[in-house]
């Protein structure tokens, strides 16, 4: 399989161009048919070996990626920073060093710190894919998204997409806006003006604080969840007030495009940000995301780890 992907690494949707997106995409639906098969496994990573360093806390992303690894028959290892000698006051570049001398093939790196794995990518000669850094870029959530969306709308230029809620605190929100702008998509986002960072529009996008106003404009709505490890006391008066103008319930669905499709990163807070008549009806994506995270993080860790593709 031929795939053009310029970088030794993945740490950002920022500085991909359109056909290295687009490889990626088309490469994923290959990826997903080994998950639907009885045997789902694959000999393509065999001798490989994959570090999953998580310094957050995370269910989906780790996950997706430690199942992504052994549906390719790489060997992996899993080190979160309460199991690591991080506790004991190690740097991340000692940590990541420590690693490289074992030579592994790709270290999966997620970190509380905007930057971390650049930062750590000019220290280790080890390809590392950003998991999450901080408020900064959640690539692959971004490129899970934009092949679900493409998926159930087809080329995703031209369409409408909103994006709702704590933009300023989401990593997501920031990787999905670079993602979408890129290959054409026209953007909206919208929530509380305390959650909006000031100076969004030079990203390409369009501003909104009001939520009922652009409903009808919308192909895809994306739904944030609410950061509040994230965020500083005050920036709305409490849950219940957020949910009451922000929150996706079947009323604000009525007022949508009758084919609207809606999306959520996860996790969900239930009756915040979508009630569960809306996550869990026929609108919702949010499994296809989960099960299209598994192929596309696949597609990378082959991309990435220079893998030989088997479809036997």
């Amino acid at each position: 399989m031929e795939i053009s992907f310029f970088h030794k690494n993945l740490l950002g949707i920022e500085g991909l161009r359109v056909e290295e997106i687009r490889t990626i995409l088309n490469a994923t639906t290959a990826f997903k048919e080994i998950s639907r098969r009885e045997i789902k496994k694959v000999p393509t990573l065999r001798g490989k070996t994959i570090v999953n360093l998580f310094f957050e806390p995370s269910t989906r992303t780790r996950t997706s990626f430690e199942l992504a690894a052994k549906r390719l028959s790489a060997d992996t290892v899993s080190i979160s920073s309460s199991t690591s000698s991080v506790v004991k006051g190690e740097t991340l570049v000692d940590t990541a060093r420590n690693l490289q001398a074992m030579h592994p093939d790709l270290i999966i790196l997620r970190h509380s710190a905007a930057g971390a794995p650049h930062f750590l990518s000019r220290h280790i000669d080890v390809p590392i894919i950003n998991a999450g850094d901080g408020a900064h870029e959640h690539p692959t959530q971004a490129l899970l998204d934009l092949y679900t969306m493409e998926e159930n709308v087809g080329d995703i230029r031209g369409k409408t997409i909103g994006i709702i809620g704590d933009i300023k605190h989401s990593r997501v929100a920031r990787s999905n806006i670079l993602s979408l702008v890129t290959m054409g998509a026209k953007v909206v986002v919208c929530g509380p003006p305390t959650l909006i960072p000031k100076g969004i529009e030079a990203m390409g996008v369009s501003v909104s604080f009001n939520l009922e106003e652009i409903l009808s404009e919308l192909d895809i709505v994306m739904m944030l969840r609410i950061q509040l490890e994230r965020q500083e006391r005050g920036l709305f008066p409490s849950l219940t007030e957020y949910s009451r103008f922000y929150g996706l319930n079947r009323h604000r669905l009525s007022r949508c495009k009758p084919g609207v499709l809606i999306m959520h990163p996860g996790p969900i807070n239930r009756g915040i940000e979508l009630d569960p008549d809306v996550a869990d009806g026929s609108h919702s994506l949010i499994l296809d995301q989960v099960e299209n995270g598994l192929a596309l993080r696949m597609v990378l860790l082959y991309i990435l780890c220079g893998g030989k593709h088997d479809d036997s």
